[in-house]
């Protein structure tokens, strides 16, 4: 979790690759119009957001179901977003960086629908996590990736890594 331009995506594919598990990104749960206010840089209220954290939750619970481990790249800026989502065994990875760094990013990036116009909502929005591993995003996506299966294996959330199997 974390603002536009943290790394969700880079680092959440990473990680469950690295994990063997399944990887989803909430902006593919977006609705069109989520999309197109985004686009525009509109930031996104609560109403727009209460369809998409419901289809992130049924997607976390329908892999709970199935018995799938599943990395979700969601910016879950809120606790309470936060909270719709938490479901036993879910563990929160808030990736944590400062201003500058995501704004010079966002300005590099190409062929996403959210940019650099929407920084500044996002950070005023964000709810830093107190319940969440933080790892700081100031270094290589291997590096963050690495950092957090190491905060994993001592949380208190069950976890599998098939490189230990």
């Amino acid at each position: 979790m974390g603002v536009v331009g943290a790394g969700k995506t880079t680092v959440g594919s990473l990680l469950a690759q690295k994990l063997g598990w399944q990887f989803a990104d909430a902006d593919d749960f977006h609705p069109a119009a989520n999309v197109e206010k985004i686009r525009h840089g509109i930031p996104l209220d609560d109403s727009d957001r209460a369809p998409w954290l419901a289809a992130l939750r049924d997607s976390i619970l329908k892999s709970k179901r199935e018995r799938k481990n599943l990395v979700l790249a969601c910016s879950a800026l809120k606790r309470k977003y936060r909270d719709e989502l938490r479901v036993d065994g879910v563990q929160f990875v808030y990736l944590q960086g400062d201003y500058e760094l995501i704004e010079k990013r966002l300005r590099t990036r190409r062929g996403h629908f959210a940019s650099d116009s929407i920084l500044k909502s996002q950070f005023e929005e964000l709810e830093k996590p107190t319940d969440a591993l933080t790892v700081e995003i100031d270094k290589t996506p291997d590096a963050v990736v690495a950092e957090i299966i190491e905060k994993l294996k001592s949380s208190t959330v069950a976890y599998s890594d098939p490189a230990q199997k």
